[in-house]
Protein backbone atom coordinates (compact mmCIF):
# COMPACT_ATOMS: atom_id res chain seq x y z
CA UNK A 1 0.00 0.00 0.00
CA UNK A 2 3.50 2.55 -0.12
CA UNK A 3 3.34 4.80 -2.91
CA UNK A 4 6.11 4.72 -5.59
CA UNK A 5 7.16 8.27 -4.28
CA UNK A 6 7.75 6.77 -0.95
CA UNK A 7 9.63 3.49 -1.98
CA UNK A 8 11.93 5.87 -4.42
CA UNK A 9 12.71 8.59 -1.54
CA UNK A 10 16.59 7.61 -1.06
CA UNK A 11 16.21 9.33 2.27
CA UNK A 12 15.75 7.15 5.22
CA UNK A 13 12.53 8.34 7.45
CA UNK A 14 10.92 6.88 10.57
CA UNK A 15 7.18 5.39 10.75
CA UNK A 16 6.52 8.71 12.19
CA UNK A 17 7.49 10.82 9.41
CA UNK A 18 5.91 8.61 6.79
CA UNK A 19 2.72 8.57 8.64
CA UNK A 20 2.95 12.53 8.43
CA UNK A 21 4.06 12.38 5.34
CA UNK A 22 0.90 10.15 4.24
CA UNK A 23 -1.48 12.54 6.41
CA UNK A 24 -0.29 15.74 4.64
CA UNK A 25 -0.85 13.82 1.16
CA UNK A 26 -4.37 12.87 2.16
CA UNK A 27 -5.57 16.40 3.05
CA UNK A 28 -7.09 19.03 0.40
CA UNK A 29 -5.26 22.15 -0.39
CA UNK A 30 -7.27 24.47 1.74
CA UNK A 31 -6.61 22.52 4.86
CA UNK A 32 -2.57 22.30 4.63
CA UNK A 33 -1.80 26.08 5.15
CA UNK A 34 -3.51 26.00 7.98
CA UNK A 35 -1.93 22.10 9.28
CA UNK A 36 1.48 24.19 8.25
CA UNK A 37 0.85 27.21 10.40
CA UNK A 38 0.02 24.42 13.70
CA UNK A 39 3.33 22.72 13.30
CA UNK A 40 5.54 25.59 13.21
CA UNK A 41 3.30 27.18 16.05
CA UNK A 42 3.69 24.37 17.74
CA UNK A 43 6.83 22.95 17.11
CA UNK A 44 9.13 25.69 15.10
CA UNK A 45 11.78 27.52 16.88
CA UNK A 46 9.30 30.08 18.35
CA UNK A 47 7.50 27.42 20.25
CA UNK A 48 9.06 27.71 24.13
CA UNK A 49 8.74 31.17 23.65
CA UNK A 50 5.76 31.91 22.74
CA UNK A 51 4.53 29.54 25.77
CA UNK A 52 5.45 32.57 28.00
CA UNK A 53 3.09 35.34 26.54
CA UNK A 54 -0.03 34.24 27.74
CA UNK A 55 -3.23 36.31 25.58
CA UNK A 56 -6.84 36.27 26.63
CA UNK A 57 -8.77 37.00 23.30
CA UNK A 58 -13.28 36.95 23.06
CA UNK A 59 -16.19 39.24 23.43
CA UNK A 60 -16.16 41.69 26.26
CA UNK A 61 -17.57 40.55 29.22
CA UNK A 62 -16.31 37.12 29.31
CA UNK A 63 -13.79 38.53 32.33
CA UNK A 64 -10.67 38.66 30.20
CA UNK A 65 -9.20 41.91 32.22
CA UNK A 66 -10.71 40.60 35.40
CA UNK A 67 -8.84 37.30 34.92
CA UNK A 68 -5.27 38.39 32.58
CA UNK A 69 -4.76 40.87 35.71
CA UNK A 70 -5.01 37.71 38.60
CA UNK A 71 -2.54 35.62 36.71
CA UNK A 72 -0.43 38.45 35.92
CA UNK A 73 0.05 38.58 39.55
CA UNK A 74 0.08 34.99 40.06
CA UNK A 75 2.98 34.30 37.65
CA UNK A 76 4.55 37.70 38.55
CA UNK A 77 4.61 38.72 34.86
CA UNK A 78 3.61 42.42 33.12
CA UNK A 79 -0.43 42.56 32.55
CA UNK A 80 -1.17 44.27 29.00
CA UNK A 81 -4.29 45.13 27.57
CA UNK A 82 -3.51 46.18 24.09
CA UNK A 83 -6.32 47.84 24.24
CA UNK A 84 -5.21 50.84 26.72
CA UNK A 85 -1.54 50.67 24.69
CA UNK A 86 -3.74 51.60 21.61
CA UNK A 87 -5.30 54.15 23.50
CA UNK A 88 -2.17 55.42 24.96
CA UNK A 89 -0.04 55.19 21.34
CA UNK A 90 -2.74 57.22 19.55
CA UNK A 91 -3.09 59.99 22.38
CA UNK A 92 -6.71 59.14 22.45
CA UNK A 93 -9.68 56.86 22.98
CA UNK A 94 -10.44 54.04 21.03
CA UNK A 95 -14.00 55.12 20.02
CA UNK A 96 -12.13 58.68 18.92
CA UNK A 97 -9.78 56.28 17.36
CA UNK A 98 -12.37 55.30 15.11
CA UNK A 99 -14.19 58.20 14.97
CA UNK A 100 -10.38 60.15 13.49
CA UNK A 101 -9.23 56.76 11.45
CA UNK A 102 -12.09 54.39 10.73
CA UNK A 103 -11.51 50.66 11.07
CA UNK A 104 -8.71 50.37 8.82
CA UNK A 105 -6.43 53.07 10.99
CA UNK A 106 -7.44 51.12 14.08
CA UNK A 107 -6.68 48.13 13.03
CA UNK A 108 -2.83 49.37 11.44
CA UNK A 109 -2.36 50.91 15.24
CA UNK A 110 -3.34 47.57 16.93
CA UNK A 111 -1.06 45.84 14.84
CA UNK A 112 1.95 47.87 15.70
CA UNK A 113 1.15 47.73 19.40
CA UNK A 114 0.71 44.29 19.14
CA UNK A 115 4.13 44.23 17.52
CA UNK A 116 5.81 46.23 19.70
CA UNK A 117 4.57 43.87 23.08
CA UNK A 118 5.83 40.88 21.74
CA UNK A 119 9.40 42.37 21.45
CA UNK A 120 9.37 44.06 24.92
CA UNK A 121 7.82 41.88 26.27
CA UNK A 122 9.48 37.72 26.61
CA UNK A 123 6.81 37.04 29.46
CA UNK A 124 3.42 38.92 30.08
CA UNK A 125 -0.27 37.95 30.12
CA UNK A 126 -1.91 39.85 27.73
CA UNK A 127 -5.73 40.88 26.95
CA UNK A 128 -7.12 41.63 23.68
CA UNK A 129 -10.33 43.04 21.81
CA UNK A 130 -12.55 40.61 20.83
CA UNK A 131 -12.46 41.76 17.55
CA UNK A 132 -8.96 41.06 16.58
CA UNK A 133 -9.53 37.99 14.75
CA UNK A 134 -11.21 39.25 11.82
CA UNK A 135 -8.58 40.48 11.04
CA UNK A 136 -6.02 37.79 9.36
CA UNK A 137 -2.38 38.93 10.11
CA UNK A 138 -2.72 40.49 12.99
CA UNK A 139 -4.36 37.39 14.58
CA UNK A 140 -2.05 34.94 12.62
CA UNK A 141 0.98 37.43 14.36
CA UNK A 142 -0.84 36.42 18.25
CA UNK A 143 -1.46 33.33 17.47
CA UNK A 144 2.25 32.29 16.51
CA UNK A 145 3.96 34.35 19.58
CA UNK A 146 1.82 34.06 22.33
CA UNK A 147 -0.41 31.41 24.19
CA UNK A 148 -4.07 31.86 23.55
CA UNK A 149 -6.26 31.48 25.72
CA UNK A 150 -10.66 31.93 24.22
CA UNK A 151 -12.05 33.29 27.37
CA UNK A 152 -15.44 32.33 26.49
CA UNK A 153 -19.18 32.70 28.04
CA UNK A 154 -22.91 32.17 27.59
CA UNK A 155 -24.63 35.57 25.14
CA UNK A 156 -26.65 35.82 28.46
CA UNK A 157 -24.01 36.03 30.89
CA UNK A 158 -21.48 38.21 28.57
CA UNK A 159 -24.27 40.69 28.68
CA UNK A 160 -25.15 40.79 32.31
CA UNK A 161 -21.12 41.32 32.97
CA UNK A 162 -21.06 44.19 30.65
CA UNK A 163 -24.45 45.86 32.27
CA UNK A 164 -22.33 45.25 35.61
CA UNK A 165 -19.70 46.93 34.54
CA UNK A 166 -21.84 50.29 34.42
CA UNK A 167 -22.70 50.13 30.46
CA UNK A 168 -26.15 50.22 30.10
CA UNK A 169 -26.41 50.87 26.45
CA UNK A 170 -27.06 46.94 25.75
CA UNK A 171 -30.17 47.49 27.51
CA UNK A 172 -31.87 49.86 25.34
CA UNK A 173 -33.54 47.32 23.22
CA UNK A 174 -32.06 44.26 24.88
CA UNK A 175 -33.82 41.82 23.17
CA UNK A 176 -32.34 43.06 19.63
CA UNK A 177 -28.56 43.60 21.26
CA UNK A 178 -28.26 39.75 22.63
CA UNK A 179 -29.27 39.09 19.11
CA UNK A 180 -26.64 40.68 17.49
CA UNK A 181 -24.50 39.05 20.55
CA UNK A 182 -25.50 35.98 19.38
CA UNK A 183 -24.55 36.70 15.99
CA UNK A 184 -20.81 37.84 16.38
CA UNK A 185 -20.44 34.56 18.91
CA UNK A 186 -21.66 32.71 16.19
CA UNK A 187 -19.49 34.20 13.00
CA UNK A 188 -16.42 34.41 15.63
CA UNK A 189 -16.02 31.04 16.58
CA UNK A 190 -14.39 29.28 14.20
CA UNK A 191 -11.84 31.93 14.77
CA UNK A 192 -11.52 31.55 18.36
CA UNK A 193 -10.91 28.29 18.38
CA UNK A 194 -7.58 28.43 16.56
CA UNK A 195 -6.87 29.34 20.23
CA UNK A 196 -4.59 26.96 21.84
CA UNK A 197 -7.38 26.81 25.14
CA UNK A 198 -10.98 27.22 25.40
CA UNK A 199 -11.82 28.18 28.53
CA UNK A 200 -15.82 28.23 29.73
CA UNK A 201 -15.98 31.02 32.13
CA UNK A 202 -20.29 30.35 32.10
CA UNK A 203 -21.71 29.91 35.80
CA UNK A 204 -17.90 29.85 37.20
CA UNK A 205 -17.09 33.01 39.98
CA UNK A 206 -13.94 34.70 39.20
CA UNK A 207 -12.29 32.47 42.05
CA UNK A 208 -13.06 29.44 39.64
CA UNK A 209 -12.77 30.91 36.30
CA UNK A 210 -9.19 31.99 37.49
CA UNK A 211 -8.33 28.31 39.19
CA UNK A 212 -9.08 26.53 35.72
CA UNK A 213 -6.69 29.30 34.03
CA UNK A 214 -3.72 28.66 36.42
CA UNK A 215 -4.26 25.24 34.91
CA UNK A 216 -4.37 25.43 31.86
CA UNK A 217 -1.06 27.45 31.49
CA UNK A 218 0.69 25.86 33.73
CA UNK A 219 0.09 22.18 32.02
Amino acid sequence: DLPLTELLDPRESSVEQRLIHRLLDGLPAHRLEDVVFRLMRDFGEEAAARRRRVALIGLRGAGKSTLGSALAATLRNPFVELDREIEREAGISLSEVFLLYGQAGYRRIERHCLERLIRAHPEMVMTVGGGIVSEPETYNLLLRNCFTVWIKASPDEHMARVVAQGDLRPMQGNAEAMKDLARILDAREPLYRKADITLDTSGDDPAQSLSKLRQVVAA
